[in-house]
């Protein structure tokens, strides 16, 4: 039986995975502006996003396929890629923008930050990975300060009807990205990083487009200037761009570290919420941002001595 891959955290890995959390926590300012100004539906939404993302990842699924020493891709593991990138990019993200029509950006980032529970689990019970101390640690941290902005959620908003649904789509999100995380932080190694987020990418594309085609029409679909500026920024960069990160930061630290260096994503968007989309910070959600911060930094602590 082979053992567990045990990874370090580096200085490089580390901020690689950290910029790649902070960009993709730009994705819910953007969609909630983007539901705000036009009345988009989450369909229509994430079919602009997939679309303007599509020529960077055509593009880089060439070079990459034609790079010098790119080993062969075997039948299972496009069947695995494929499976990864419709999971991780066409249904979690389906989830999450439905969830985002209902719910605050503020409280959307952290139900979905659930999701590095769910995925250290798996990769312990499923894969045998070993979590050293600092790792519980900071998970501990994470999920408290998590836990304690969550409560505060809830106590602020109790008017809105649809606050549990909007909650329980984007807890789905939560649960099939973490999915998708372990399933990358595996298969990365042995597609190379650039090729596989490529090509789940446009397995997801496809899984986007023929849900679109398959609900609406194209004379349903009106293109304005503000559309396709959100729909510009939600495809460079609240996915092309992070997403390689994310799985660069993969390759570099494993699955279970970015899982928790990523873990900032909620204080980005706590952040950006206020001052962008003038949601209201509470009590509750200081505490536990300056909690999650402490966990991220003490992940941050541990260096590759190699």
């Amino acid at each position: 039986m082979a053992q567990p891959i045990s990874y370090n955290i580096t200085i490089k890995g580390f901020i690689i995975a950290l910029t790649g959390a902070i960009l993709f926590s730009t994705k819910a300012i953007f969609v909630k502006l983007a539901f705000a100004s036009t009345k988009v539906d989450a369909i229509t939404l994430l079919s602009l996003r997939m679309l303007f993302s599509l020529p960077f990842y055509l593009g880089i699924a060439w070079f990459a396929s034609k790079k010098e020493g790119a080993q062969t891709i075997t039948t299972k593991q496009w069947f695995y890629i494929a499976a990864m990138g419709l999971l991780g990019y066409y249904v979690s993200s389906l989830f999450d923008f439905i969830g985002l029509q209902f719910i605050s950006a503020g409280l959307e980032r952290l139900i979905l930050f659930l999701y590095p529970t769910f995925s250290v689990l798996i990769n312990t019970y499923f894969f045998r990975s070993k979590l050293n101390r600092i790792q519980i640690i900071a998970l501990l941290l994470t999920y408290v300060g998590i836990g304690i902005a969550y409560y505060g959620e809830l106590r602020v908003d109790t008017t809105n009807p649809n606050f549990f649904y909007g909650s329980f789509m984007v807890f789905l999100c939560a649960v099939t990205y973490a999915v998708y995380l372990v399933g990358t932080g595996k298969l990365v190694q042995k597609v190379g990083a650039t090729r596989y987020t490529a090509y789940a990418m446009l397995f997801a594309t496809l899984g986007v487009f023929t849900h679109y085609l398959t609900t609406k029409t194209f004379s349903a679909f009106h293109f304005t200037p503000t559309l396709i500026g959100y729909g510009l920024a939600l495809a460079i960069i609240a996915t092309v761009i992070p997403s390689f990160m994310i799985s660069n930061a993969m390759k570099r630290i494993g699955s279970n570290n970015v899982s928790i260096v990523t873990s900032i994503g909620p204080v980005s968007t706590v952040l950006q919420a206020h001052f962008i989309l003038h949601e209201y910070i509470f009590t509750e959600q200081i505490i536990g941002t300056i909690i999650v911060i402490a966990g991220v930094i003490l992940i941050g602590w541990k260096r590759d001595t190699v």
